[in-house]
């Protein structure tokens, strides 16, 4: 028997998707645009974070597809531009908007007792607030 989801929930899936999409492409951008002092290890760390994005994507898009929703392919509004500073100012804030976003789905699907979509996101969850963390500390902060 094939788990049912609320609209609520898959329609938070769906917006997880899309910022997937978006990091994955942007930080990808970034990996290419990263020039400077220092950058090669900064390029190489976009190019890792964006990767672990697009894993993201794909998994929570089989969630979806288990539950016989369509995933969306259309991505979030993507910032790629400015200096190495800004991408990660850029890209701290994208991640810290991801991290409330997923601790938002883990509660909704919690409150479902959709044990599998809860633990696919605090798996998630842990990674993106160690990609947050990654762009703190390069920023200083």
């Amino acid at each position: 028997m094939v788990q049912k989801a609320s609209g609520k929930l898959t329609e938070l899936l769906n917006k997880a998707i899309a910022r997937e999409i978006q990091v994955s492409v942007q930080y990808m951008w970034q990996h290419v645009m990263a020039k400077g002092l220092n950058s090669s290890e900064i390029a190489d760390m976009f190019e890792d974070v964006a990767i672990a994005e697009m894993k993201h994507a794909e998994k929570i898009a089989e969630r979806l597809f288990y539950f016989n929703v369509a995933p969306t392919t259309v991505p979030s509004p993507i910032n790629v531009g400015g200096d190495i500073n800004h991408m990660l100012e850029v890209d701290a804030r994208a991640e810290e908007e991801a991290i409330d976003l997923y601790k938002e789905i883990i509660k909704q699907a919690a409150s479902e007792g959709d044990s599998t979509t809860r633990l696919l996101f605090e798996e998630i969850l842990a990674e993106e607030e160690d990609h947050h963390d990654t762009f703190t500390t390069l920023l200083g902060k």
